[in-house]
């Protein structure tokens, strides 16, 4: 086992590998920017090295530094989390030969399936189902034109180098491609510097499905079930969980299998996903493979009841996996809402400023994966997303109403966060159901975003401008104490005052 690791990461993602190096009895490297000088991730590690300016192009994405740093500090490995430098192939190349580990799959797996078009190949040529579609990059409009026909409208354009929704374009008639192209490109080039896009036929309301596998260097190769990632906006996922309430165990086992074809044609070794598209009757296609952990990954943690941070270590660290196919099957429910610094109300725009005030939910089958505090101070710098709110339940029913519970209970005051659309998606009759794809969202944004009082904060409301109104009442006198901080409610040292709480909620007193 390492005796330190550099955790080259911020955020949630930093404290959740923290924290299982302290389990493993690890030591670890924490690195920050300046904007994260007083960020939870610093003093959590037990030692901690600035890195550089708020920019990530200044501090987290200069390789380079973070390596000097490892080799300064006395670490063994550079464990990079998600994101920043995660998937790419030169950072886990110069690692290996700055004679340290990259807790990841090798520099080779992350080149074979860093290119969508790559990977299509790969997983064609090992017999895995693909969407169908042009293998390569297209030269120019006259050529995606041929290939569109042949498939039949619509299609869809999508960036060879990347993710995320990023040069990703819907084309439902010939006279709209070549101008989407066009976007599509230069949104590709300014996003991942390689304008390549590729066609492919587009499938009418598929699901989202993504499989998790694990490998080690000995050549055992296994999946863990999947997980639902179909609750989307602009192709960013805000809601998971696992199982799925579309996949039976038949349908598990291929998809599965499939994932560990994709996962040993590349020569994967570590903790990765394979994403898929499910349709309407079944069928399911191969769309990418995730080189890294992944946000959503406590999940599936949950339904398997293992540590896949750990797991990740432990593989990096040259131990053989002990558990065979037959270990895994899912126990119970597990969802995941991704709480993030953006105000649905308003277009989902992201919100700045001082968390005030932190109430966190507790209780039987609760996960909080946190990068926050009270005091936090949240910008523009990084990613929105502040942290995971996760439960587990006996059935897909019950982690709903548990869900619900949770965000009731959750208070973040000082910025505008997505915890009351969490909220309203757990109250809603499809996503109850389980009736979802992955356009979805777009057809519900609109009533799940609307203007409303959110109950839980209305209720507080209520108390608050009940208080108030007896401060007033004994101006003069001792005034009563407002409950404690420890109840959940706002105090003068912890929170917001009452009559702020009743202000904002226009209550009269």
């Amino acid at each position: 086992m390492f005796s330190k690791v550099l955790v080259a990461n911020r955020g949630e993602i930093a404290l959740r590998v923290i924290r299982a190096c302290q389990e493993l009895g690890v030591r670890t490297v924490a690195v920050y920017s300046e904007a994260d000088a007083s960020a939870p991730h610093v003093r959590e590690a037990d030692e901690a090295v600035l890195i550089g300016p708020a920019p990530s192009s200044q501090s987290y994405l200069v390789g380079e530094r973070l390596i000097d740093v490892a080799r300064r500090m006395g670490a063994d490995a550079i464990h990079p989390g998600y994101g920043f430098l995660s998937e790419r192939a030169w950072f886990a190349r110069a690692v290996r030969e700055a004679g340290l580990v990259f807790i990841g799959p090798p520099a080779e797996a992350i080149e074979a399936m860093g290119s969508k078009t790559a990977a299509r190949q790969l997983a064609m040529a090992a017999g895995v189902p693909v969407v169908p579609g042009n293998a390569e990059g297209v030269r120019d409009a006259d050529e995606a034109m041929a290939i569109a026909a042949s498939y039949g409208y619509p299609v869809l354009l999508k960036a060879a180098a990347g993710g995320g929704g990023k040069g990703m374009r819907v084309v439902r008639q010939a006279a709209e491609l070549s101008e989407a192209l066009a976007s599509a490109r230069r949104e590709a080039q300014n996003a991942f510097g390689d304008d390549a896009v590729y066609v492919e036929k587009y499938i009418e309301g598929p699901r989202h499905v993504e499989i998790q596998v694990l490998a080690d260097t000995y050549g055992t190769v296994l999946h863990l079930g999947e997980r639902e990632c179909s609750v989307q906006r602009r192709h960013q996922k805000m809601i998971e969980e696992a199982p799925s309430v579309a996949v039976t165990p038949e349908l598990r086992a291929r998809m599965g299998a499939t994932a560990v074809a994709a996962a040993r044609a590349a020569g994967y070794v570590n903790a990765g996903t394979c994403e898929f598209l499910l349709d309407r009757d079944g069928q399911f296609y191969f769309l990418e493979m995730n080189t890294r952990i992944q946000v959503e990954h406590p999940v599936t943690e949950l339904v398997m009841g293992l540590d896949l941070v750990q797991w990740q270590i432990r593989v990096a660290a040259g131990e053989a996996l002990p558990f065979a196919q037959k270990d895994f099957a899912p126990r119970g429910w597990a969802i995941e809402c991704r709480i993030t610094s953006e105000d649905p109300a308003n277009g989902f725009l992201p919100s700045t400023g001082r968390v005030e005030y932190l109430h966190l939910p507790s209780g039987p089958g609760v996960r909080w994966d946190g990068g926050i505090e009270a005091g936090s101070e949240v910008g523009l710098h990084y990613d929105p997303m502040l942290a995971k709110l996760i439960v587990h339940a006996p059935t897909r029913a019950l982690a709903i109403a548990r869900m619900r519970r949770a965000l009731l209970e959750l208070t973040i005051d000082g910025i505008e966060t997505s915890r009351a659309f969490h909220l309203r998606v757990m109250d809603d009759p499809e996503f109850q159901r389980g009736d979802i794809s992955i356009q979805w969202l777009e057809h519900r944004v609109a009533s799940l975003t609307a203007p409303q009082r959110d109950p839980a904060t209305r209720r507080l409301a209520a108390i608050a401008a009940a208080l108030v109104a007896h401060e007033e009442r004994t101006a003069g006198r001792a005034a009563r104490p407002a409950p404690s901080a420890s109840d959940g409610a706002p105090s003068a040292s912890t929170g917001p005052s009452w009559a702020a709480v009743a202000r904002r909620e226009g209550l009269r007193t």
